[in-house]
């Protein structure tokens, strides 16, 4: 039995074309693997701690190998959980508006929390080494415009989110965009179905 987790990094629930496709996916899933555990995570319900000065100044002095501080300790045991339960699964799914040209603030907060050299990346002979391996990853994109062409330099959603998944380990990193969400209602759903028809092909095999 795998443990699938499903990130939703977006508040517009059905208004989202993004967690639209995703539901699709993991509902695609869930048939395809009877037998298989799926946690969802909404990011705007959940309760993400700070890393604030007590966090950063934790951890500087925990990869230097000092003591900490009991309000430092503290910090640092509410984001080791959040790292914990997020390396715990096998498989994730993510669903991620663009949010000006980027990710939504509270993505960009979880990857914050779980970013940390010890716990989900190291460094060997002066190379980064990534520890969360041999765990697929699919990201469910929607962005009201087109990045393509010379459009492509301010898409800082995708590239972003690869580049921080591909980080801590990642090597199977799939991404379904749907785009121009913005370009009318007819074009926006031709998008989406055609993502939902790949998810649901995907999910099967995921």
């Amino acid at each position: 039995m795998a443990r699938l987790l499903y990130i939703k990094a977006s508040p517009r629930e059905d208004d989202s074309y993004s967690v639209r496709a995703a539901n699709a996916f993991v509902e695609s899933y869930r048939k395809s693997h009877p037998d298989d555990e799926i946690d969802a995570m909404d990011l705007f319900e959940a309760t993400l701690p700070e890393f604030d000065c007590a966090g950063v100044t934790g951890r500087y002095a925990f990869t230097r190998g000092g003591a900490l501080t009991e309000e430092q300790a503290s910090a640092w045991e509410k984001i080791k959980t959040i790292i914990d339960h997020f390396k715990s699964f096998d498989k994730y799914v993510i669903a991620v508006p663009m949010w000006n040209f980027g990710i939504p603030y509270k993505l960009k907060q979880y990857i914050d929390l779980i970013t940390h050299p010890t716990f989900t990346f190291g460094y060997k002979d002066g190379e980064r080494i990534g520890y969360v391996t041999g765990k697929p990853v699919v990201c469910f994109l929607a962005r009201g415009g087109e990045y393509k062409g010379a459009k492509k330099k301010i898409d800082f959603q995708k590239p972003y989110l690869e580049w921080a998944l591909e980080y801590i380990g990642f090597t199977e990193i799939t991404s379904i965009v749907i785009e121009p969400t913005l370009a009318g209602h007819e074009i926006a759903n031709e998008r989406l179905e055609k993502a939902i028809r790949k998810a649901k092909r995907l999910a099967k095999i995921f």
